[in-house]
C-alpha cells in the first residue's frame, strides 16, 4: 500500500487484539488485489441504553487507483463479527472490481427484433427476417412465448442470435410486446 493503514476506534477502549485482526484482514486484501493504495478502517461502538446492549459499526474504505470501495456493517454484541462481515463484503466488492478491470464480466447478448417470415408447421421450424434482410432459423424448441403453434407469418418477435452449425439461429423467441400473435 502506498498510503499507510488508518485505524480509528470510537467510543471503545483501545484493543490490541482488534487492531491486530484489522491489520491481518487488510493484509489479505492487499494479497488478493496488489493495487490497493490505501485503507481506512473505523470501528465505533454506538451509544445505547445500558439495558439494550452494545452495537458496533465498522466502516472500511479501500482505496484503489481512481476508485474507492466503501463498506459499512453493523452488529450487536461483537465487534469482531462486525469486522469479519465488513471485510468479507469488502473482499467481494474488490473481487468484482478486479473482474471488471480484467474484462471478465459476462456481457449478455442483446435481443434483436424481426418478423416471422415463414413457418413450416409440419416440420416444426421457421425463419425470422430482420430489417436488414438477414434470416434466422428457429425451431419449436426455441420459442418461449407464445407457443410455436400460435406464431404466424408477420408476427413481430424478439430473439437472441446464436451461431449454429448451419449459420445463425434464433434462440429464446418471444412475440414482441407491441404486437399480438397472429
Amino acid at each position: 500500500m502506498q498510503i499507510p493503514l488508518k485505524i480509528t476506534m470510537r467510543h471503545l477502549p483501545q484493543s490490541d487484539a482488534l487492531e491486530a485482526k484489522i491489520r491481518s484482514k487488510v493484509a489479505k486484501l492487499d494479497e488478493f488485489y496488489p493495487n490497493v493504495t490505501g485503507c481506512t478502517v473505523a470501528i465505533e461502538e454506538q451509544r445505547r441504553h445500558h439495558l439494550q446492549g452494545h452495537w458496533f459499526n465498522v466502516r472500511v474504505v479501500v482505496h484503489v487507483p481512481k476508485h474507492e470501495i466503501v463498506v459499512n456493517r453493523d452488529h450487536d454484541e461483537d465487534p469482531f463479527v462486525a469486522l469479519r462481515d465488513a471485510f468479507d463484503a469488502a473482499s467481494r466488492r474488490l473481487e468484482d472490481f478486479a473482474r471488471l478491470q480484467r474484462g471478465d464480466v459476462k456481457v449478455h447478448a442483446q435481443p434483436l427484433r424481426g418478423t416471422v417470415a415463414r413457418i413450416l408447421a409440419g416440420e416444426d421450424y421457421g425463419f425470422i427476417a430482420t430489417d436488414d434482410g438477414t434470416e434466422y432459423y428457429f425451431s419449436r424448441e426455441n420459442v418461449v412465448h407464445p407457443s410455436f403453434d400460435q406464431l404466424g407469418e408477420g408476427t413481430e418477435v424478439e430473439f437472441i442470435p446464436e451461431p449454429a452449425a448451419e449459420g445463425m439461429q434464433a434462440k429464446r423467441v418471444t412475440a414482441s410486446k407491441h404486437h399480438a400473435p397472429a
